[in-house]
């Protein structure tokens, strides 16, 4: 008789392979509750509470995280002030949103942008000189940057 151990039974912990070594990330956070994401947010500029930014996350719909909510995860807490608690580091706090919001605020940026572009195109085909017209059509959008052209004959004489 074989002496044989089940495949449920064995583990296959030994045969991972070893994850390679790299630097700590100072920004390490856990993973996000469903429907939600994680921001780092500023909470202070060299030493000094920064409230305006604060009050516009808070605004804009941010909730600090707190550690208590994350007991499995080692991240680094505020111990004293306003934010006691609040997983942070470096003068910034965790935070999480709501990721509606976020498609919200996404959607919004990308109405105003519409909008300006709209308003630049109206002004150049309203500008136009009618004898070399502009159409619609003939705009192009395009973010090519061209440096150092040289010009022929510039250092001739």
């Amino acid at each position: 008789m074989t002496d044989r151990v089940s495949r449920s039974a064995e583990s296959r912990e030994k045969k991972t392979r070893r994850k390679p070594w790299q630097p700590p990330s100072m920004l390490d956070a856990p993973e996000a509750p469903a429907g939600y994401k994680h921001r780092w947010i500023r909470a202070e500029v060299r030493g000094h509470d920064d409230r305006a930014n604060m009050s516009k996350r808070i605004r804009e719909g941010f909730e600090p995280v707190r550690a208590e909510d994350h007991p499995d995860f080692d991240a680094p807490t505020l111990d004293q002030g306003q934010h006691a608690g609040v997983i942070g580091v470096g003068g910034l706090i965790l935070a999480k949103i709501p990721e509606e919001t976020i498609e919200e605020r996404d959607a919004y940026f990308q109405r105003q942008t519409d909008d300006q572009i709209s308003g630049v195109d109206n002004d150049l085909l309203r500008d136009s000189d009618p004898r070399m017209p502009i159409r619609p059509t003939d705009i192009q959008r395009s973010s090519k940057t061209q440096f150092g052209s040289a010009r022929k004959g510039a250092d001739s004489e």
